[in-house]
């Protein structure tokens, strides 16, 4: 019989104020948790039902109870992540990203956040640009949007991430634009379809830890894509954004920056040295939570309930004992 004190170890659930809002997201809570292997997090966002945290809760506890995967690499380079802001903030947060070479960008089109891309360019000339849609045009905006862009700014995007969601149109827009494409969320929300086929309409893919559920099912998931990969989070505290960096340390080749610099997005974090950009890269180690920044950003006696009563009713939906044996 499951018991939640037992698997969860130690566990607190932190609410950590965002600098802004980013994709509607203005507080982040995860559940923070010890296993025989160390400290992990369960996170996924809570709109997000039973079934779909189910992969968050296999890397959540793969990290907490199996040993870590071998690593080539100590450091990891990591991308600036600008929100969709106004335009006197830009500066400001990307000053958060020391040394970062790679600025993405969140865009909902052109008109409304061509602004963002020249404050970024005016900020660091140099940048290499990545427009991020979350899949929010279809393809007839895709092509207009992507038009524009190119038309005002040129070569300077690395890659546009996922501008559409369907892989028909994913594919008639790669045949048409100039810019490379990366993949997301038709990798995390089509986790068991067959995944080869993104070669045919995609240039890279964006594998994140939690959602895609863990280490093992990352690697399999690279493999089967066959696409050169960015490791990216979820808006992780410090802990979960530790087993980002150990999934990109882990892999043999790495040839993008990581979109792994989110804390800076968040007013704080929960760990005891605190994860620090230098020269544009993040180290690469386990960390463990401050008991003090535990409390400073423990939830309120409900959001606690909420999760706990999340965890079970997750457990149930699925067989994790092969994590724990």
């Amino acid at each position: 019989m499951f018991q939640l004190n037992k698997v969860f170890q130690d566990l607190a659930i932190v609410s950590i104020p965002t600098r802004t809002s980013f994709r509607g997201v203005t507080t982040r809570e995860a559940a923070i948790f010890r296993g025989v292997n160390g400290w992990s997090e369960f996170a996924p966002f809570v709109e997000y039902d039973k079934f779909e945290s189910l992969t968050w809760m296999k890397a959540a506890l793969e990290a907490a109870y199996k040993p870590a995967p071998k690593i080539y690499r100590d450091s990891i380079e990591v991308n600036a992540t600008l929100p969709r802001v106004e335009v006197e903030k830009v500066a400001t947060i990307l000053a958060r990203f020391p040394g970062a070479k790679t600025i993405k960008i969140k865009v909902d089109d052109f008109e409304n956040d061509n602004y963002l891309v020249e404050a970024a360019l005016e900020y660091n000339p140099d940048a290499k640009i990545r427009l991020d849609v979350n899949g929010g045009w279809n393809l007839e905006a895709a092509l207009l949007n992507l038009y524009n862009y190119h038309l005002r700014f040129g070569n300077v995007f690395e890659y546009i991430e996922q501008p559409v969601l369907e892989l028909s149109d994913l594919a008639k827009l790669k045949a048409e634009i100039p810019m490379k494409i990366a993949v997301d969320e038709s990798i995390r929300k089509a986790l068991n379809s067959d995944l080869s086929l993104l070669k045919e309409c995609a240039d890279l893919a964006i594998i994140k830890w939690a959602p895609v559920g863990g280490f093992e099912q990352s690697k399999k998931l690279i493999e089967a894509i066959g696409l050169p990969v960015v490791i990216s989070s979820a808006l992780d505290t410090g802990i979960g954004i530790a087993h980002g960096l150990t999934l990109a340390a882990s892999q043999k080749e790495l040839n993008f920056a990581c979109g792994l610099g989110t804390i800076s997005l968040l007013e704080g974090d929960i760990v005891s040295q605190a994860l620090e950009i230098i020269d544009g890269k993040l180290k690469v180690g386990a960390h463990v939570p401050n008991e003090e920044l535990l409390l400073k950003y423990q939830a309120a006696p409900e959001r606690r309930l909420w999760w706990e009563e999340r965890i079970t009713t997750t457990w149930a939906e699925g067989d994790f004992d092969e994590y724990l044996n």
